[in-house]
């Protein structure tokens, strides 16, 4: 576990590392995951994927969708659909927010992360986000490798 005090003890299943450079990610929310019990026990071997899923918002509540949890090798006719849709758990205020900012403002709920939390739950960590143009992108790429020389002569001269 985590040595580190007030540390939430994470076991991360899947990461969407493009969303931080396709996306300007301006809030983040843990929403939980609706899923059936072949779909946990096939978390727990950690082969899902959330890289090209999104979040839309249908019917009052938000579902993921295109993200890939792999059938149970065990799970013989219970199993599930790798890609069907997956209602996320949401309150009603957050649903409401997000569904405000998505209509008027023009933004994307994209997932960061899936992960198990300290109770043993799947959590699925989201963003609000609003896309990067191309000039954007190449300014983060930019700044990255800047810092990253910059971080290599501090390391070299001392």
């Amino acid at each position: 576990m985590n040595t580190r005090k007030n540390a939430p003890a994470r076991k991360v299943i899947a990461d969407n590392r493009k969303a931080r450079y396709n996306f300007e990610i301006l809030e983040v929310i843990e929403a939980g995951l609706v899923l059936s019990g072949t779909e946990v026990k096939s978390l727990r071997s950690n082969q899902a994927n959330i890289a090209e899923s999104y979040a839309s918002f249908e019917n009052d509540a938000f579902w993921l969708i295109n993200s890939y949890i792999p059938e149970y090798t065990q799970g013989n006719r219970f199993n599930h659909d790798p890609r069907r849709l997956r209602k996320l758990l949401l309150s009603e205020r957050e649903i409401v927010r997000l569904a405000n900012s998505i209509a008027r403002d023009g933004m994307t709920v994209v997932p960061l992360k899936l992960y198990f939390n300290e109770r043993g739950r799947a959590k699925l960590e989201i963003a609000l986000a609003r896309g990067k143009k191309l000039h954007d992108k190449r300014e983060t790429e930019k700044n990255r490798d800047w810092n990253r020389e910059k971080s290599r002569l501090l390391r070299d001269r001392g």
